[in-house]
């Protein structure tokens, strides 16, 4: 191969994608090699979840994902309310995977990042200043690749991770689950359609354009991988649990297979790191896969590009791990928890848990922070001691005074600085960094001053109301994060 990319991606799913087009806007060269040969037409994930969201409409293309999908306010089985989450997006969007691909794909390529298809890694090699891919062509031919870093979003089986010598600790949280995308004769009124009585479970989803998509757990017959679905065992799951089959027909896929709950102890190898179903693997209750998968990108893209553009020294891609393997394992408990509450509870009893779930989630202190959890709008990342209370914290959308919104200037991929009247600051303060931040002022009221990162959570803030102490407060950190020059050409120290 001709060229020797910044970053190699291995894995051209929602992970790889987002994290290819947050790289190629930035300027940083970028391949992704995919071994699938063509864009998929089937998907397992379906559920996008409104952190997910904010993501990408911080990245121009929630609006139109939400055009292929359809919006439920509901978490359905517990009825967890997301209606009233502090979001644009109070709902979880239910839509095919390859919608979301498509749409990041179509980023990813207008940003001038290349994909590869058909393309599978075969080992890699790093040394100090790089790292060599073998990588296997349509054609049978292994040719080498070398870039800077390589970046597994290979999945669950991850090449990337086993040629690391990484462990991926964990177990099988469930076998035989079967699914299929049918036609439904009579479709239920309210989807998504959900039910377990103790030794059966089935799930209905509607993809918005005639298919439904249906999960479905026997526990009488739990069968390997590779053993055939027969839609009629489906249809009498289904019976079971949901008291009806809906007329299933004209099934364009049946598979089967098994949930693993497992997370890799360590997303970064030296110049190597894992994202996604390489990094961790959880149960499909609460739909938080996917999710976590695309917020991993979100919080590496951006620490890649400062590194590679000489913006922040190598250290800064250690918080990689440190911030995001804590969430790998929060989702890991709470979808496990899940998985676990609906199919171990015995069927005498499946009408007592309902009821009691429901009930302590009528409790607004818990709902709130139930919902918030899975959206996963509560997620924080650790900050230093002494800290200003918002360090680390998702930053919501306002409005902003040039009649833009916080997440539509968050678009550029820099880094935006939030100050009480852009009118009353000086342009002086921050002119070593135009290149690197954004200066916004909110159409309400505020005396804080804070800094948001590219991934949309709050790197530092001050309250400080001597205007020449804020002024010296914001010049260092803008020195610790953007790792500019100042006006008289000196460079200040990045960390």
């Amino acid at each position: 191969m001709d060229s020797e990319p910044d970053v190699l991606i291995v894995g051209a799913g929602p992970a790889g994608l987002l994290l290819a087009g947050d790289l190629a806007e930035s300027g940083v060269a970028c391949v992704v090699v995919e071994r699938r040969a063509g864009e998929s037409e089937l998907t397992r994930a379906f559920a996008v979840h409104a952190r997910t969201m904010e993501q990408l409409d911080a990245r121009g293309v929630a609006d139109e994902l939400l055009m292929t999908g359809i919006r439920n306010p509901v978490l359905q089985f517990l009825k967890i309310d997301l209606s009233r989450l502090p979001t644009r997006y109070p709902h979880v969007l239910v839509t095919p995977q390859y919608n979301t691909e498509r749409l990041l794909r179509k980023r990813a390529l207008a940003h001038g990042a290349e994909i590869r298809t058909g393309c599978e890694v075969t080992a890699l090699r790093q040394d100090e200043s790089g790292v060599d891919v073998a990588v296997r062509t349509a054609d049978g031919t292994v040719q080498s690749l070398r870039a800077a870093y390589v970046v597994g979003a290979d999945g669950r089986n991850s090449i990337v991770r086993r040629s690391l010598g990484l462990p991926f600790p964990g177990r099988s949280a469930i076998r035989s689950m079967m699914l299929a995308d049918v036609r439904l004769a009579t479709p239920p009124q309210k989807p998504p359609t959900v039910g377990a009585v103790g030794d059966a479970f089935a799930l209905v989803v509607p993809f918005g354009d005639g298919w439904f998509r249906v999960m479905a757990w026997n526990r009488h017959h739990q069968m390997s991988d590779n053993t055939p679905v027969d839609l009629d065992e489906i249809r009498a799951v289904a019976q079971r649990a949901l008291g009806s089959d809906f007329g299933m027909r004209d099934p364009r896929w049946l598979s089967r297979f098994h949930s693993d709950e497992r997370q890799s102890p360590r997303y970064r190898s030296a110049r190597v790191f894992l994202v996604g179903d390489a990094a961790h693997v959880h149960s499909p209750a609460g739909g938080m896969g996917l999710n976590t998968s695309i917020q991993d990108s979100a919080n590496l893209g951006w620490k890649l590009s400062a590194v590679l553009r000489d913006r922040a020294p190598k250290g800064l891609l250690d918080t990689y791990q440190s911030e995001r393997h804590p969430v790998g394992r929060r989702v890991l408990k709470m979808s496990g928890a899940l998985l676990r509450g609906v199919l171990t509870t015995p069927k005498s009893l499946c009408g007592l848990r309902d009821f009691s779930a429901r009930t302590v989630l009528r409790i607004p202190p818990l709902a709130r922070r139930v919902s918030r959890a899975i959206s996963g709008i509560d997620i924080a990342y650790p900050a230093p001691a002494g800290a200003h209370p918002l360090v680390g914290k998702r930053v919501p959308d306002f409005p902003l005074t040039d009649g833009r919104r916080l997440y539509e200037a968050l678009r550029t991929r820099r880094f935006v600085l939030v100050v009480p009247a852009v009118s009353a600051f000086s342009p002086a303060v921050t002119e070593a960094w135009s290149n690197e931040v954004e200066v916004v002022a909110p159409a309400g009221r505020t005396t804080k001053v804070f800094l948001v990162r590219p991934d949309a959570y709050i790197a530092w803030a001050t309250s400080e109301p001597h205007p020449q102490r804020r002024v010296e407060a914001i010049r260092r950190a803008l020195a610790h994060w953007c790792g500019a020059s100042t006006s008289l050409g000196q460079k200040l120290p990045s960390r």
